[in-house]
C-alpha cells in the first residue's frame, strides 16, 4: 500500500509525463510496431550529431594545444550542471505529485514521519481551506492573464527604457501553467489584539510556470520553467474599522525565509552550475526578503487617509535578552586514531532570530563549555518568530554539528523570564543552559534611572553593554534639498548614526524632494547622554546635502517619548527640511517575574537549572537527567502590554442645526413643509442616534455622547442627518471628520456644512478629553458636570477605568472534584465584560484588558465574578473605586482575596483610573475666581438672544467677548522682514438682522504710521462666524524696528453703504515687543468691543 502512494521515483517521473509513448516503449522490441524509414534515418543522424558534438571540444583542445586539464574541468562543470538540473526537475515533479495527491500521500506517511505531514495534520489549530484552493484553481488562468498583461505592457517597456542594451527585450511566452498555488493550512490568532485579525497561511506552490525572455539584438534567450515556493505567510488585517470594507489595510510578510527552487532555461541555465546555483538562489531570496520577510512588510491600504507608515513599520512587540550561559555533555567530535580514542570538541554557538544572527566565542577542548554571553534581539511578531540555537565544533576545514534548539518566542513573552536547560536535538547527547528575559517597551521615562542602574550592575562577556532603551526612527521624506554643482538634481541618501552604529537608507535618484519611507532601530545604553546624528548625502557619499543632530534628551522631555515633525537641516538650503518620526521606548524587565539574577555570579552545577514553570509543550526543557523541577514563583504585580491604558475618550456635544432641507412637502411640492430631523453618529464601530425633533428646519438637540477610542490612523467620525417618516426616512446630508483633527487641538467648536445636499449646517462641540493621573481636580470636575443638563439625560464621565485581569490562584475545585474551566466577568454598574474561559485549572491565566466610563469614582464599585463555564460560582471581588483614588498614580496593582472561595484563593489584577479633565471646567473655574457667578453656560442651556446663538461656549464663558482671532506673528532672519499671518477667527457674533451670521474681514495697521502705508486688509468671508483666512502679509522692517511697532487690528462686518447693520465686530491692540518674534508661533487672541 505504501508503495502505491509514495513519491514517484526518478524513472517513474518521465514515464508519467509521456503517457502512451511510455507504454509503447515498455513492450518487447519484437512486438513494437515498425518505425517509418524516414523517422529511423533522422534518429540515426541525431545520434551521430550528438556524438560529434561530444568529441568536438576534445578535438578543438588538441588542435589549439590546450591542456587536457581544461577539458576535464569543462567536463566536470557540465556534469555538475546536468546533475543539479536533474535534481531540480525531480524535486519539482515530486512536489507537484505530493500536492495533487495530498490525502493519499499523507495517509501513506502518517506512521512514518510527522515532519513530512502538512501543518493541518500536525497541529489541530491549523485548519484546511479546500474552498480557498478551489477558488484559486478556478481563478488561476485569469491570474495568468493579468501577469502576462503586467509583464508585456508595463514591466517590459520599463526595462527597455532603462538601458540601451535592452531595447530589444521582449517576453516571448508567459504561462502560469495549470498548477495553482495551494494553501495547505490556515491558523487564525484572535487572542492577542482585538483590533486586528491575524492569519498564518501555509502556502505551497509547485507550478509548471513558463516565462521566456528574448533580447533579439544579442540573440539571447532565457527563462524559467517550473518554480517551487513553500513557506508560512502571515497576513494581518488592521485596523478594523466600523465602515465598509471593515478593514483599513492588509499587511503580509514571511516570518522566516520561504524555500525557493527555480528551474532555469536558456542562457540562465548557467545558474544551475554548482557554486552559481547557491549564489543565485541566495540573491533571489535576498531580493524577496527585502520586501516580504521580517522586518520588511508589504502593506496594501484599502481606505483613504490611512497612515501606511505606521502599519509598514510598527514598533516592535518587545526585546528578548538572551543569556547564553553554558552547555554540558556535548558530543566529542575531535577523535583520535579514527575514533578509537575519544577526544574533545571546540564548541561555539550560533543564535538566530529572523535575520538577526550572533556567534559566541569558541571554548577550546571542552564538552561542558561556559560562555556567559548576553545578546539582545528585537521581536516584531509573537507568536511566530523563533529563537534557534545551533552548537558547532570549530575545525580547520568544516565545522561539525553538535545539536540545535528551537522555540517560539511567544513562550518567553508569556513567561517573562525563562531560565532552563534545553536538550539539543538531532544529536545523541547534550543540553544548553539559556536564560531568556522579555523586556517590555515603556512609553514613559519614570523607570529609566532604575533600568540604567540595574544594567550597570550586570556583568557579561559581550562587548556591548545592556541596553536601557531602543530608538525607532521612521525616515519619511525631505524637501527642497540643495542642487549639485552645475544645477543638477542630487540623488539623496541618509546616514543615521548613534555612537558607533551607522545605518543607511536607500538612494532616491535625481530629486530634491526624496521620499524614503524606511525605518531603523537602534539600541540605546543611556538616552540622557546620547544623540542621533543624521547626514543627508549624495549617492557618492562625498557631497553633503545637510545634517541634523537630535539629543535623545529632547525625546525624554517629549510627550509619549516621541517626536513626529519636520526638522530644519543644518548646512543646507534655507528651506531644506526633513520629516522624521522618532520614538524612544524604555526596556523594562519586571523584577517580580525574575527567578534568578540575569547572569549568575558563579557557575551552576550540571543539571541545576532554575525556571518558572512557564514553558509549554512545544519545547522540552530539562535535557539533563535527574534535573530538579523548578518551583514557579508567583509574580506580585501584573505585566500588561505597553499599550495598556492608552485609549482616550471623545466627547461629542450635538448642539443644533440650521437651514436644513424641507422634505415633508404637500400637493406635489407646491406647498413647502418642514422636516423631522435626527442625527446618526458613527465612530469606532458604535452608532449613536439623537431624538427626533418634529417640524423644524433649525432643530436644537443639546445631546451628549461619549466613547472610548484607540488612536488608530485614518479613523473617522461620520455624521448623517435624516428626516423621520412613516415609511422610509429621507436623507438630509452628511459629513465626515478625521479623529486626528480633533485629537490635535483637543477641543473644537464649529459649524460643519452638510455634503450631498443643497443647504444645511450642524453645530458641534467636540473634545478629546485630557487624562490626569491625580485626583486633585476631581471635585471641581464633578461639580461642573453636575450642573450640565442634556436632552438625552446623559451625565458626563469624570474618569475612565482600565482593568487588566491577569490570573487567579488556588481556586476551589468543582463539586465533583475536577478542576474548573474558569471565566471572569467584570462589572461596573450596567456595563459588563467577560473573559475567555480557560482550560481546566485552579490557577487560570487570562491576560485580558477592559475599560469603563466612570460617572463618579467616589461612589462606584468594580465587581469581578469568577465561575466555572459561567455556571458554578468560584469567588467574587468587590473593589470600591475610592480605593483606587487613594493609590499613588491612581493605579492599584496587586493580588486580591476572593469572597465565597477558599481562604487562599486570590486574583491578580490592575485597576488604573484616569481623571477626565475638560477645558470648559478650566474656563469656568477661572471665571468663578473673578466673582462672576451669573454667566451663561451654553453647554447645557440654549441662550434666547439671537446674537449669542452661534457663539463659542468658550467665548461665552469669558466676559461675553466678541470672539477670537488667530494670528502668526514672526520675524524671518533670512529674509530680514516681519510677517503677520491672519489664520482664522472663531466665535464671532452675528451682526444686525443677518440670519446666517456676518460677512467678516480683518483689517490692521502697524503704529506709528502717519502715512498709513502699513494698513492691510483680508478678503471677506460670506456668512461665516468661524472664518478661515490664511493670508500672510510681509513688511520690510529690521528686527529692532519691528519691536517698536504696535498692532492695531479690527474685525469688521462687510456692510453696504445704506445698511444699518453693525460694522465693527471686535478690536485687538498688541505691542510686538511683548511677543517672541523669532519663534513665530500661532496664537489665539481675544477680541474686545470698542469703548466710547
Amino acid at each position: 500500500m505504501e508503495k502505491d502512494f509514495a513519491t514517484p521515483s526518478r524513472d517513474a517521473g518521465p514515464s508519467m509525463a509521456t503517457g502512451s509513448g511510455a507504454a509503447d516503449s515498455a513492450l518487447p522490441e519484437e512486438m513494437q510496431p515498425p518505425k517509418p524509414s524516414g523517422q529511423h534515418a533522422v534518429s540515426v543522424l541525431w545520434s551521430f550529431g550528438k556524438c560529434l558534438a561530444t568529441l568536438l571540444p576534445v578535438y578543438l583542445a588538441g588542435y589549439f594545444g590546450f591542456s587536457i586539464s581544461l577539458v576535464l574541468f569543462g567536463l566536470m562543470v557540465y556534469m555538475g550542471w546536468k546533475h543539479s538540473r536533474n535534481e531540480k526537475v525531480m524535486r519539482l515533479r515530486s512536489a507537484m505529485y505530493v500536492l495533487e495527491n495530498e490525502r493519499a500521500y499523507t495517509t501513506a506517511r502518517a506512521f512514518r514521519s510527522k515532519r513530512e505531514l502538512p501543518p493541518w495534520v500536525n497541529f489541530p489549530d491549523v485548519e484546511k481551506v479546500e474552498w480557498m484552493n478551489k477558488i484559486l484553481q478556478q481563478a488561476w488562468p485569469f491570474v495568468g492573464q493579468y501577469l502576462e498583461k503586467l509583464l508585456v505592457e508595463t514591466i517590459a517597456p520599463a526595462i527597455r527604457a532603462s538601458n540601451t542594451h535592452l531595447q530589444t527585450l521582449s517576453f516571448t511566452k508567459v504561462n502560469l501553467g495549470d498548477k495553482a498555488m495551494k494553501v495547505v493550512g490556515v491558523k487564525a490568532h484572535t487572542e492577542h489584539d482585538k483590533r486586528q485579525v491575524l492569519l498564518d497561511l501555509y502556502i505551497s506552490y509547485a507550478g509548471d510556470v513558463e516565462i521566456n525572455v528574448e533580447i533579439k539584438k544579442y540573440f539571447c534567450k532565457a527563462g524559467v520553467k517550473g518554480v517551487q515556493l513553500h513557506g508560512m505567510l502571515r497576513v494581518i488585517l488592521e485596523p478594523l474599522i466600523g465602515d465598509v470594507p471593515l478593514v483599513g489595510a492588509v499587511t503580509m510578510f514571511f516570518i522566516r525565509r520561504p524555500k525557493l527552487d527555480i528551474n532555469w532555461t536558456g542562457l540562465t541555465n548557467l545558474l544551475d552550475i554548482p557554486g552559481l546555483n547557491a549564489m543565485s538562489d541566495t540573491k533571489i531570496m535576498d531580493a524577496i526578503a527585502s520586501y516580504l520577510v521580517l522586518p520588511n512588510r508589504l502593506t496594501i491600504p484599502l481606505v483613504a487617509n490611512l497612515h501606511v507608515a505606521q502599519l509598514r513599520s510598527p514598533l516592535p512587540r518587545g526585546v528578548v535578552r538572551i543569556h547564553l550561559l553554558e552547555a554540558e555533555e556535548l558530543t566529542a567530535k575531535d577523535t583520535v586514531i579514527k575514533g578509537i580514542i575519544d577526544g574533545k570538541s571546540d564548541p561555539y554557538a550560533v543564535l538566530r532570530v529572523g535575520t538577526q544572527t550572533f556567534t559566541s566565542h569558541t571554548v577550546d577542548s571542552n564538552l561542558n563549555p561556559q560562555w556567559r554571553e548576553m545578546y539582545e534581539v528585537i521581536v516584531h511578531e509573537v507568536p511566530g518568530q523563533e529563537l534557534e540555537v545551533e552548537v558547532f565544533d570549530k575545525d580547520q576545514n568544516q565545522d561539525d554539528f553538535l545539536g540545535r534548539v528551537k522555540m517560539d518566542l511567544d513562550i518567553v513573552h508569556k513567561a517573562r523570564v525563562l531560565d532552563e536547560w534545553f536538550s539539543l536535538k538531532d544529536v545523541p547527547s547534550g543540553s544548553v543552559h539559556l536564560r531568556l528575559e522579555w523586556l517590555s517597551l515603556l512609553s514613559s521615562a519614570e523607570r529609566l534611572n532604575e533600568v540604567i542602574q540595574r544594567n550597570q550592575n550586570m556583568t557579561c562577556k559581550t562587548t556591548d553593554p545592556p541596553s536601557a532603551a531602543i530608538l525607532a526612527v521612521y525616515l519619511d521624506r525631505a524637501q527642497d534639498l540643495p542642487m549639485k554643482k552645475g544645477n543638477k538634481d542630487p540623488s539623496p541618501m541618509v546616514q543615521l548614526s548613534v555612537e558607533d552604529t551607522t545605518k543607511e537608507s536607500k538612494t532616491c535618484y535625481l530629486t530634491t524632494d526624496p521620499v524614503w519611507e524606511v525605518a531603523f532601530t537602534f539600541y540605546i545604553q543611556d538616552p540622557r547622554k546620547q544623540e542621533i546624528d543624521i547626514q543627508v548625502k549624495d549617492d557618492d557619499r562625498a557631497l553633503s546635502l545637510g545634517s541634523l543632530s537630535i539629543p535623545l534628551s529632547r525625546l525624554l522631555a517629549s510627550p509619549d517619548l516621541s517626536m513626529d515633525q519636520w526638522f530644519q537641516l543644518d548646512n543646507s538650503g534655507q528651506a531644506s527640511r526633513i520629516y522624521i518620526n522618532a520614538v524612544l521606548r524604555v526596556l523594562y524587565l519586571n523584577e517580580d517575574a525574575s527567578p534568578t539574577s540575569p547572569v549568575s555570579p558563579h557557575p551552576l552545577s550540571p543539571g541545576s537549572g532554575h525556571g518558572d514553570g512557564g514553558i509549554s509543550s512545544e519545547v522540552a526543557p530539562g535535557g539533563v537527567s535527574g534535573a530538579p523541577k523548578p518551583v514557579p514563583i508567583r509574580p506580585q504585580q501584573t505585566t500588561p502590554d505597553s499599550d495598556f491604558a492608552s485609549e482616550g475618550v471623545l466627547r461629542i456635544h450635538l448642539v443644533e442645526a440650521s437651514n436644513l432641507i424641507a422634505k415633508d412637502n404637500f400637493m406635489g411640492g407646491m406647498v413647502k413643509g418642514k422636516s423631522d430631523p435626527y442625527v446618526k453618529i458613527r465612530v469606532g464601530g458604535v452608532t449613536f442616534r439623537s431624538h427626533t425633533i418634529k417640524e423644524n428646519l433649525n432643530p436644537y438637540w443639546n445631546e451628549l455622547y461619549e466613547i472610548i477610542l484607540t488612536q488608530l490612523p485614518g479613523q473617522e467620525i461620520q455624521f448623517e442627518l435624516f428626516d423621520k417618516d412613516l415609511d422610509q426616512d429621507d436623507f438630509l446630508g452628511r459629513f465626515k471628520l478625521n479623529l486626528r483633527d480633533i485629537i490635535s487641538p483637543q477641543f473644537t467648536d464649529e459649524w460643519y456644512t452638510l455634503n450631498d445636499v443643497k443647504s444645511g449646517r450642524v453645530h458641534l462641540f467636540m473634545e478629546w478629553l485630557p487624562r490626569l493621573s491625580e485626583s486633585a481636580r476631581l471635585d471641581q470636575i464633578l461639580q461642573f458636570q453636575a450642573e450640565q443638563q442634556y436632552q438625552n439625560k446623559a451625565v458626563p464621565s469624570a474618569a475612565v477605568l482600565f482593568v487588566y485581569v491577569e490570573r487567579a490562584h488556588s481556586l476551589p475545585l468543582k463539586k465533583n472534584g475536577k478542576e474548573p474551566k474558569v471565566g471572569a466577568e467584570i462589572l461596573l454598574k450596567a456595563m459588563s465584560y467577560k473573559t475567555k474561559v480557560c482550560e481546566r485549572s485552579t490557577s487560570p491565566r487570562w491576560d485580558e484588558a477592559f475599560h469603563f466610563l466612570v460617572r463618579d469614582p467616589k461612589e462606584e464599585l468594580l465587581i469581578v465574578k469568577l465561575s466555572h463555564s459561567w455556571g458554578q460560582a468560584l469567588g467574587t471581588v468587590v473593589l470600591p473605586l475610592r480605593e483606587v483614588l487613594s493609590e499613588q498614580g491612581l493605579v492599584l496593582d496587586r493580588w486580591l482575596s476572593l469572597d465565597g472561595a477558599l481562604p487562599e484563593s486570590q486574583i491578580l489584577l490592575r485597576a488604573t483610573l484616569k481623571i477626565l479633565d475638560t477645558q470648559l471646567a478650566v474656563c469656568r473655574s477661572d471665571g468663578t475666581k473673578e466673582g462672576s457667578e451669573d454667566r451663561d453656560h451654553v453647554i447645557h442651556r440654549r441662550d434666547t438672544e439671537p446674537n449669542l446663538r452661534h457663539r463659542s461656549p468658550l467665548s461665552q464663558l469669558v466676559d461675553q467677548s466678541p470672539g477670537q482671532v488667530k494670528l502668526q506673528i514672526g520675524y524671518s532672519i533670512e529674509e530680514n522682514r516681519l510677517f503677520i499671518t491672519v489664520l482664522s477667527c472663531r466665535g464671532l457674533p452675528a451682526c444686525g438682522s443677518a440670519k446666517d451670521g456676518s460677512d467678516p474681514y480683518v483689517s490692521f495697521i502697524l503704529l506709528p504710521d502717519k502715512n498709513r502705508t502699513t494698513k492691510r486688509k483680508t478678503n471677506t468671508k460670506k456668512r461665516d462666524l468661524n472664518p478661515e483666512f490664511n493670508e500672510r502679509f510681509d513688511f520690510d522692517f529690521s528686527l529692532e524696528e519691528s519691536m517698536q511697532r504696535r498692532l492695531d487690528l479690527t474685525v469688521k462686518n462687510n456692510v453696504s453703504f445704506m445698511s444699518r447693520e453693525r460694522e465693527l465686530i471686535g478690536k485687538l491692540q498688541l505691542d510686538l515687543d511683548q511677543i517672541d518674534l523669532k519663534s513665530g508661533n500661532a496664537q489665539w487672541y481675544d477680541l474686545v468691543e470698542e469703548t466710547n
